[in-house]
């Protein structure tokens, strides 16, 4: 892993949307548009711009129930929360400073504006503390003002199963970051919310979580590999 103990904001933009730009390529989840501008406050994580995309999950999946979008929107945007955080984290040594992240557009892509970044701290507690601030504080801030009722155990569990997920595809990306790949993963399951969210259950990072996401609900839905009512 690189990187080193730093003081805050200490990355500059130009260091900072070099390493989303590499992360990027890896994929998916991992891509968190880098821009120099300012932020555009059309496009803020706002709830009611959330609340726009589990509408709109609730259109694609058939179903009027609010719980199943909100939640299910909610683990799309913890995954491409978790994903950039981490790969920056283990593969640049940089920890992104996620306070001007906001949609892209009218889809479920993120971009950051004005770029900046910490150097990743180190031990590995206090990284894990770092990553955990900028991935899921944003998911907590937004959940404060979440459409209906939602478990909090529930939300909790969303975050952890993105976690795991993203640091999982990390590994399969760059294998020969497995030791501190796993290190902190498991770490950060101990941080924050998360601990008692679930628990991994074999060497690539499957995990088991104990709630459930709802996306079985759904009409022709079924349950995710990590859910607690998969048998």
């Amino acid at each position: 892993m690189t990187g080193a103990q730093g003081t805050a904001g200490d990355v500059p933009m130009d260091e900072m949307v070099e390493a989303l730009r590499d992360v990027a390529r890896l994929g998916g989840f991992f891509a968190l548009d880098a821009d120099s501008g300012p932020a555009r406050g059309e496009v803020r994580l706002t709830p009611e711009a959330f609340e726009v995309r589990a509408r709109a999950v609730n259109e694609r999946y058939g179903t009027a129930e609010a719980r199943i979008g909100v939640s299910i929107a909610h683990l799309g945007l913890a995954a491409r929360l978790w994903s950039p955080v981490l790969a920056c984290a283990l593969v640049h040594g940089i920890v992104p400073l996620m306070t001007t992240v906001e949609w892209a557009g009218e889809g479920s892509a993120l971009r950051l504006a004005g770029p900046r970044g910490n150097r990743a701290p180190r031990p590995v507690p206090a990284l894990a503390h770092a990553v955990a601030a900028q991935a899921d504080g944003v998911l907590q801030r937004l959940e404060s003002h979440l459409p209906g009722r939602m478990a909090p155990r529930l939300l909790a569990g969303n975050s952890a199963s993105a976690l795991v997920g993203s640091a999982a595809q990390l590994l399969r990306y760059r294998p020969g970051l497995r030791a501190p790949v796993t290190e902190l993963t498991r770490e950060l399951l101990e941080t924050g919310r998360l601990p008692g969210t679930g628990r991994i259950t074999g060497p690539g990072l499957t995990f088991r979580r104990r709630s459930c996401c709802l996306y079985y609900r759904a009409p022709n839905g079924s349950k995710c590999g990590d859910c607690c009512l998969a048998r």
